[in-house]
C-alpha cells in the first residue's frame, strides 16, 4: 500500500484521534480511509443524481419542443404518483 503523508487542522487530528481512541478503528490510516470511501461514494450519488436531473430535464425540453404540455397545476403533479 501506497504511502501518503497528510496535513490535517487540529480539530480534524482530535477526531481522528478520537476515532481510534473509541476503537472504532485500528489506526488514524483507518479512520482517513473510511473518509475518503464515503467521500468517493458520496461524489458518485451526486454524479448519479446530476445524470437523472439532466435525463428528465432533457424530456421535458424535448416534451416542450413537440409542444406537450400538461394541464395539470404544480400542486396537482406533487399530489399524484410519478408516471
Amino acid at each position: 500500500m501506497a504511502t501518503m503523508n497528510v496535513s490535517l487542522p487540529s480539530d480534524m487530528v482530535e477526531f481522528v484521534e478520537h476515532e481510534v481512541s473509541q476503537g472504532g478503528y485500528g489506526s488514524s490510516s483507518e479512520v482517513v480511509r473510511e473518509a475518503l470511501r464515503l467521500l468517493r461514494h458520496e461524489k458518485a450519488q451526486q454524479a448519479e443524481k446530476l445524470a437523472i436531473l439532466r435525463r428528465e430535464i432533457s424530456i421535458g425540453v424535448e416534451a416542450a419542443d413537440a409542444r406537450r404540455f400538461s394541464t395539470k397545476s404544480v400542486s396537482e403533479m406533487l399530489e399524484s404518483p410519478r408516471r
